[in-house]
């Protein structure tokens, strides 16, 4: 007999509690059931389930053997899972998590293309300015910016980005222009409230030293688009990506603050949860997006 068809018998009795509901369970007779789990026992040479008129329960061999049974019929059910799915459309409901800044400005415009290449597929973008929990929270996949904080996350980079301090030319005409790090504790500052570091600038000197600069901000903001609305109007420096200033730098909305120190840059990833293989759906956004972004950044957004 099959060896996985006898495995698949005798773990199913253990699932159910008995013969009866394990053929039902499997669409076969009872007999058969019994003839798998016999068959079994008698090539294993042991004895794997005690057997009563009320009751039937694994035995101390047989409790052991289930549970390494079980392992080896769920890896092939997920290999089986693998093949059917690698050869089907991708399709389905796919839930992402993208910070409101890149989603508003640079996902939401090409979301068009990938529904009309992909039809099967429908999106669910939420869109939030926190660390959100992949799993416990339902997420297929998120879009993340800088220094990855959970390793445990399979991730692709898409692009990346940079981080510069900017003003409008009206504020530098008021308040000056910034030449050392040191100065910043001197002018308006404008934060972003969820960064994980909280109120604190993380830059590079022109000697390569990092430093912190921890100073109160004028203005703290949950959301980027604001806070680049506040540079453009005047009220201080921003530091900000590129894919949020490159627009109104090129304009000449606003201005460096500091051109002389050396460009922090910032990975653009897609992160998604760990598994032995990747969702179809999941794996085409992923691609597009690769296909999407992958020309874009540091600076041409």
């Amino acid at each position: 007999m099959d060896r996985l068809t006898e495995m698949e018998a005798f773990a199913t009795v253990v699932d159910q509690g008995g013969f009866t509901d394990a053929a039902k369970k499997m669409g076969i007779s009872k007999s058969a059931v019994s003839k798998h789990v016999s068959s079994l026992e008698a090539r294993l040479g042991a004895r794997l389930l005690n057997r009563t008129t009320r009751r039937v329960s694994p035995t101390e061999i047989g409790l052991a053997y289930y549970d390494r049974a079980r392992r080896v019929l769920n890896d092939a059910g997920e290999a089986d899972a693998l093949v059917t799915s690698m050869q089907s459309a991708p399709s389905g409901v796919l839930r992402i998590s993208v910070a409101t800044d890149f989603g508003v400005n640079h996902l939401s415009p090409v979301l068009g293309n990938f529904l009309q290449e992909f039809p099967e597929i429908t999106v669910n973008m939420v869109l939030n300015n926190r660390y959100v929990e992949l799993i416990s929270e339902g997420f297929d996949m998120a879009i993340r910016i800088g220094e990855l904080e959970d390793s445990t996350l399979r991730a692709r980079k898409l692009t990346d980005t940079t981080r510069r301090m900017i003003a409008s030319p009206a504020y530098f005409d008021k308040h000056g222009r910034p030449s050392r790090i040191d100065d910043l504790n001197e002018h308006k500052l404008l934060h972003y409230s969820n960064q994980s570091s909280g109120n604190v600038w993380k830059l590079t000197a022109p000697s390569g030293e990092k430093r912190q600069v921890r100073t109160a901000g004028w203005l703290t903001v949950n959301d980027g688009q604001s806070l680049l609305n506040a540079a453009i109007s005047g009220l201080g420096i921003a530091y900000l990506p590129s894919f949020l200033y490159a627009d109104a730098l090129e304009k000449g909305l606003v201005e460096e603050a500091m051109p002389d120190l050396p460009v922090e840059m910032q990975g653009i990833y897609a992160v998604y949860p760990p598994g032995r293989f990747t969702q179809p759906k999941v794996r085409a956004f992923i691609d597009f997006l690769v296909d999407s972004f992958g020309e874009k950044g540091p600076e041409s957004w």
